[in-house]
């Protein structure tokens, strides 16, 4: 099958929803495609609560991405029992983890998301295509003619010729089909003289993924899950890096290095509104339960839920053995299929040998919630990336621009075509080079124009994970927010473009017609440059 439109987007998690966003609004014909069932990517197929800065509530995210946060607490005020004072709350924290703001469900993010796509569709502008995954790509020269997309479940091709292509995917895979500049992994240090860069590059050094899952806890009840095929392996696993073993409540802390102990307390008695989710603070990983819950029975009407839900993305199921990137769709596959192993020991080890605060062991009464992760065992979908093949492009953001021990608490790059915003402390998780985790305090960040324009190819733009950092600065341009700021911009830009006949280089490189666009970003609630956050 063909198919024609004015831009295509590869990829449907959250920088893909928000470039079709904003192309649409400019009404442009557009296609988006995405891999699995579930558009979303992260917050819904992912099941990862969203990781954001501390002025979240205040200022520094898009119009449009706050409109996603209020439409996902406006689906619990109007469809759950909330108690009335929890009803009443502006900044309602529907799952009263710790590790955000506004922790909540996957199925929840994945209905806001189908509603604020819904008009778009409803008026012809917006195909989605789920269950496509892309495996090629017809170049000309340095334009980008089309992708071929097969159906995940009957290899059905279907090739889509567009003005502009966007690569939304959740590893950059345009980037490698179309022959596009890219880096992949770690750079060296000499390249761009980054202090937490290693001495050689190697491109399959690569952040970990993870196997998301969501538990409940019924006491009483038994829902043990039979012994996974890799449990022995992972049970007796123990990473030189670690104080122990991986199967263990004690981990290294990500700052220090340090062994912490973790607490575990199914369904505690705290009042969730009592919970602070403020990361500046306290990061709030030390309890495990409490640290990504994404629905707390006690903030509603007694009776109404039976236990909590919590969602288990922890020091114990990250995977780093074999990268998901560049070692070809077997390695891929073996990495995917090793890191569900894995997710699904961390659960068998829960249920049966986890040490209890009685002095037991094991917790039987948790229940997998395959009806949460909308999949047959509760695992997530797909799994937690970190890292992309990342573009090159006209400006590479590196450690020189946002570590703050390199520019001074208020320092970092200020860009002259800014198009959004960011904030977050530079969090590399354990890799497949062997690396523990590095964890760099940053300040409040720019996200240049050019981190979204590619060297040579005209027609292509990256709208997530894959723009121009570094496998260090990726580590803070990789969360919730830029990842949907980065593709907002992008679906913006695309229209832009073919609005106005120009290219991306033009706009990026000619003052006037970046301040043309800009003023476009800026009607949009782009906020394109941060306030002075001192004294927050």
């Amino acid at each position: 099958m063909n198919r024609e439109a004015d831009i295509l987007i590869v990829g449907g998690g959250l920088g893909g929803v928000a470039a079709a966003l904003a192309a649409c609004r400019a009404g442009r014909r557009v296609v988006l495609t995405e891999e699995t069932d579930w558009l979303g990517g992260q917050l819904t197929s992912q099941a990862v609560p969203p990781d954001e800065h501390p002025w979240v509530e205040q200022f520094g995210t898009t119009a449009s991405y706050r409109q996603l946060r209020e439409g996902i607490r406006q689906f619990y005020r109007q469809w759950y029992p909330l108690r009335s004072e929890a009803m009443a709350l502006a900044d309602l924290n529907p799952g009263a983890g710790r590790v955000s703001k506004l922790c909540h469900e996957p199925r929840v993010a994945l209905a806001v998301v189908e509603a604020m796509l819904a008009p778009h569709r409803a008026a012809g502008l917006l195909t989605v295509l789920t269950d496509h995954r892309p495996v090629g790509a017809e170049t000309d020269h340095d334009l980008v003619r089309s992708v071929t997309l097969e159906h995940r479940h009957d290899g059905a091709r279907t090739t889509v010729a567009a003005r502009y292509v966007l690569d939304a995917t959740e590893t950059g895979e345009l980037l490698e089909l179309a022959d596009v500049e890219h880096a992949l992994g770690a750079e060296a240090r000499s390249e761009f003289d980054e202090p937490h860069a290693p001495d050689v590059a190697d491109p399959l050094n690569q952040q970990g993924i993870t196997v998301c899952f969501a538990l409940s806890h019924h006491e009483g009840e038994d829902h043990t899950i039979e012994r996974p095929a890799d449990y022995d392996f992972w049970r007796a696993y123990r990473p030189d890096f670690w104080p122990g073993p991986l199967l263990g409540f004690e981990a290294p802390d990500p700052r220090s290095l340090e062994p912490v102990p973790r607490t575990f307390l199914p369904n505690p008695e705290q009042d969730p509104l009592d919970v602070s989710a403020d990361q500046s603070a306290d990061a709030g990983d030390k309890e495990l339960w409490g640290f990504r819950r994404i629905l707390a029975r006690r903030m509603h009407r007694p009776g109404a839920f039976d236990s909590d839900i919590t969602l288990v993305n922890w020091p114990l199921n990250d995977y780093w053995l074999k990268p998901l990137v560049g070692a070809g769709p077997q390695g891929a596959a073996e990495a995917v299929d090793g890191a569900r192993q894995l997710s699904l020991s961390v659960l068998h080890w829960l249920q049966t040998e986890a040490p209890r605060a009685d002095g037991g062991t094991g917790f039987p009464g948790l229940r997998p919630r395959p009806d949460v992760t909308g999949t047959p065992d509760g695992l997530a979908k797909a799994p937690y990336v970190r890292e992309a093949r990342r573009v090159k492009a006209v400006t590479t953001v590196t450690e020189h621009d946002v570590a703050i021990d390199l520019v001074g608490a208020y320092g970092g790059t200020r860009y002259r075509d800014s198009v959004g915003i960011g904030g977050y402390r530079i969090d590399l998780h354990p890799s497949t080079g062997g690396d523990s985790y590095v964890d760099i305090g940053s300040v409040p960040f720019e996200i240049p124009l050019g981190a979204l324009v590619p060297r040579r190819v005209r027609n292509l733009l990256p709208a997530g994970k894959n723009i121009g950092t570094t496998h260090i600065t990726n580590g803070c341009y990789r969360l919730h927010p830029v990842e949907w700021n980065v593709g907002e911009v992008a679906g913006a830009l695309a229209a832009h473009c073919l609005a106005e006949g120009v290219e991306p280089r033009q706009v990026q490189e000619q003052e006037k017609r970046f301040e043309e666009f800009a003023t476009l970003l800026d009607r949009a609630g782009v906020q394109r440059h941060w306030p002075d956050v001192r004294g927050y």
